[in-house]
């Protein structure tokens, strides 16, 4: 199968920022200009492993974006697997070009049933290419869902926690596909003020600002790292996230919703009760929800239980041995030692 890469159009002489209408009258910036925002050229082995996801997904892929450890520039250990969201036409044809290509271990219906019940499904891929071996954590979304959940009609976090950081796109089946995707991702950035105000003071600087995006995304996930990880995660994003949201707060001082102090941002209107109550809701369900996804795991991701315990490994540095009856039947006999992790786990500590 042909793959087509189409990024060297954004690598074209760059043109002042494209003011976009999107639904409710919300601005949003789609600028060619990727430098700033996270959104720059891939990695070659992210690349490689995104022209072959893109292959076996078949001709309804749309985009494939970057992120994690990996895109952020983080020091990950060797066999961390590479994030990618793969965002689709629709969950039938990729998830029968899937088991076409690639054979799944579980029937593509399964698959089509739980991503249309609680989006999106996540899958593994193991790639061997020019740059070795490699797992790819595959999110699968489709081009209506994604959209969505960068919206104001998300119904969780679970997107919008992500793209608020440094995420690349990697591949795009055509320049229209890959405008589409950008904006939904800005949209989402440019909108992060109408929850993140509710967890601000009324007077705070740029870094608070981004360090809180990153806090209350954390908070609201069941998570192995502990609460300080978004020190870490500032840390190593820190220019990309000012750069990105340095200009969200100035046009939002423009709009007259913030006032200038100095080098601080002040909120003319802190938040009243009822959308504080909304927005506190929205993360509870938003909690509730991504919870739930986990529980697809076992059904859709291949070797999820070794992915867990090297995830809370590479997180923790807590290396955990399972039994030889946890292995076999981990829906069984896992669920106290779960427990208990839930109860002491990291992310409850400093």
């Amino acid at each position: 199968m042909e793959l087509h890469r189409r990024t060297a159009w954004l690598d074209e002489t760059r043109s002042p920022p494209d003011l976009v209408v999107v639904e409710g009258g919300f601005p949003s910036f789609i600028d060619r200009d990727r430098s700033a925002d996270g959104l720059q050229d891939p990695t070659p082995t992210a690349r490689s492993l995104a022209e072959s996801l893109a292959s076996m997904f078949g001709p309804t892929t749309r985009a494939i974006l970057h992120y994690g450890s990996r895109a952020q520039g983080r020091a990950p250990r060797a066999d961390s697997a590479f994030d990618f969201f793969i965002i689709v036409d629709g969950y039938r044809q990729a998830y029968r070009a899937l088991a076409a290509n690639l054979g799944m271990p579980h029937h593509p219906n399964l698959a089509m049933v739980l991503a249309r019940v609680l989006p999106p499904n996540a899958i593994s891929v193991r790639h061997r290419g020019p740059h070795g071996e490699h797992e790819a954590k595959c999110v699968i979304a489709s081009i209506p869902h994604f959209r969505r959940e960068c919206s104001s009609r998300a119904r969780d976090h679970f997107f919008q926690g992500r793209v608020s950081q440094c995420i690349v796109l990697v591949w795009s089946r055509d320049p229209e596909s890959a405008e589409l995707v950008l904006h939904s991702v800005r949209e989402a950035r440019e909108r992060s003020f109408a929850w993140a105000r509710v967890f601000l003071p009324r007077r705070f600087d740029l870094e608070l600002y981004c360090r809180t995006l990153l806090e209350v995304a954390l908070a609201h996930e069941i998570r192995p790292e502990a609460k300080n990880h978004a020190d870490t995660l500032f840390a190593v994003q820190r220019d990309t996230l000012m750069g990105t949201y340095g200009p969200v707060l100035a046009r939002l001082q423009d709009r007259g919703v913030l006032a200038r102090d100095g080098d601080a941002f002040v909120q003319r209107r802190l938040p009243g009760p009822i959308v504080k109550l909304r927005v506190r809701t929205y993360f509870r369900f938003s909690k509730l929800r991504t919870t739930l996804r986990l529980l697809k795991h076992p059904l859709l991701y291949d070797g999820w239980l070794d992915y867990l315990v090297r995830k809370i490994d590479r997180s923790t540095g807590e290396r955990i041995e399972l039994t030889a009856r946890e292995r076999r039947w981990p829906l069984i006999f896992l669920w106290p030692r779960a427990l208990r992790y839930l109860r002491t786990r990291p992310q409850h500590q400093r």
